[in-house]
């Protein structure tokens, strides 16, 4: 292990364990009623996505090229996006909850649907858990996944540069240039239905505060599998 491995392995213990050991920097994040993740749950998902799922692509890199920067790759440009992405999925999670728990009582004839996904486990809050990972998965992220892509190409035409932020994006430029081959047999057919749909009914079965912090989780996870398959590759 490298000096850069402690460093970055003593970064993820300052950010986490203040709320493991300390219970009113727990409450301060994670009250369901006084928490930031209560009043203002735009902000704390831009900050945990912008730190997190950042350091989860700082972690493929290392494990692929064995530095966690490389030329151009543009850290606060990534942050900067992932943060603004991290505001969409948390829309994202509360419109597709919502609507399926809708969904579970209308069409399905499940009885008070909110009830039992906020209550102790069962086949019906696993089912419940399911559809809200199928529904989200299938019609948001795909188009998710294709923004992200193109950002990140985006960020890469500018070498990493803070002026990625502020100039104009070459949308249709860059969208019939993709390798949608890629895009399409390994981003969307295997990766969703095979890590983001069970890992994200898991998410589902969390209370509803916890459940942006997994995702941003999930981002590093992923991260770490596609930098180990690239490397097997």
């Amino acid at each position: 292990m490298k000096k850069q491995d402690l460093v970055f392995i003593l970064v993820l213990m300052v950010i986490f364990l203040p709320f493991i050991l300390w219970r009113p920097a727990y409450d301060f994040i994670f009250n369901p009623v006084s928490g930031m993740n209560a009043r203002f749950p735009l902000l704390t998902a831009f900050l945990k996505f912008a730190v997190l799922a950042t350091m989860g692509e700082l972690l493929g890199i290392r494990i692929q090229t064995g530095k966690y920067f490389k030329p151009g790759f543009g850290f606060i440009p990534h942050a900067v996006v992932w943060g603004f992405l991290g505001i969409f999925i948390k829309i994202a999670f509360d419109i597709f909850a919502h609507g399926t728990l809708g969904f579970s009582a209308s069409v399905l004839g499940i009885d008070h649907p909110g009830q039992v996904l906020a209550g102790p486990m069962s086949w019906g809050k696993l089912l419940i858990a399911f559809l809200i990972s199928l529904f989200l998965n299938t019609m948001f992220a795909p188009v998710f996944m294709t923004i992200h892509k193109i950002t990140d190409i985006h960020i890469a035409m500018m070498n990493g540069s803070v002026r990625s932020l502020i100039t104009p994006v070459p949308v249709s430029q860059i969208i019939t240039t993709m390798n949608w081959r890629v895009q399409w047999n390994f981003v969307f057919k295997k990766t969703i239905p095979l890590f983001w749909i069970p890992a994200q009914t898991i998410n589902f079965l969390f209370p509803a505060q916890y459940r942006i912090l997994n995702a941003a989780i999930l981002g590093i996870v992923l991260g770490v599998i596609l930098a180990i398959a690239n490397l097997k590759k």
